[in-house]
């Protein structure tokens, strides 16, 4: 089944975003898989600075930018546009995780009432829109 302009909304987690720019989609599960290949794909806007700071920590070779442009043009990955401040309130209440990041990319999926593609064991046991 390919995207279309129905298909669901998929959020993506910071590693998964970091899987799919390496070319890694092997690392999937067959129903992150699924949900990649056919849903339409979005990242919280705090998965931009993530990837930055893992870049400049040396986990990643490439920039944010160069990351999620590449992503852009090869699946049609989008940023998010939620307005910040709801999504911030969002995640106050998450205070299952001390992640700040997991918490905003969590926060801002469920507003989306979109599915979150992540292995992130926490996030699994926690969100029930997750997937894996």
């Amino acid at each position: 089944m390919a995207r279309t302009a129905q298909s669901q909304v998929i959020h993506l987690d910071t590693h998964i975003v970091c899987w799919l720019y390496e070319g890694r989609a092997d690392l999937l599960s067959a129903s992150a898989r699924d949900a990649v290949e056919t849903g339409r794909l979005l990242v919280s806007p705090i998965v931009d600075l993530e990837l930055q700071l893992l870049r400049e920590i040396g986990r990643i070779i490439k920039g944010s930018e160069t990351v999620l442009a590449a992503l852009a043009k090869e699946i049609g990955l989008q940023v998010a546009t939620t307005e910040f401040s709801r999504v911030v309130a969002a995640a106050r209440d998450l205070s299952w995780t001390r992640d700040p990041f997991d918490r905003l990319i969590v926060a801002e999926a469920m507003l989306a009432g979109a599915r979150l593609v992540t292995k992130d064991r926490l996030i699994r046991k926690h969100c029930s829109a997750a997937v894996w």
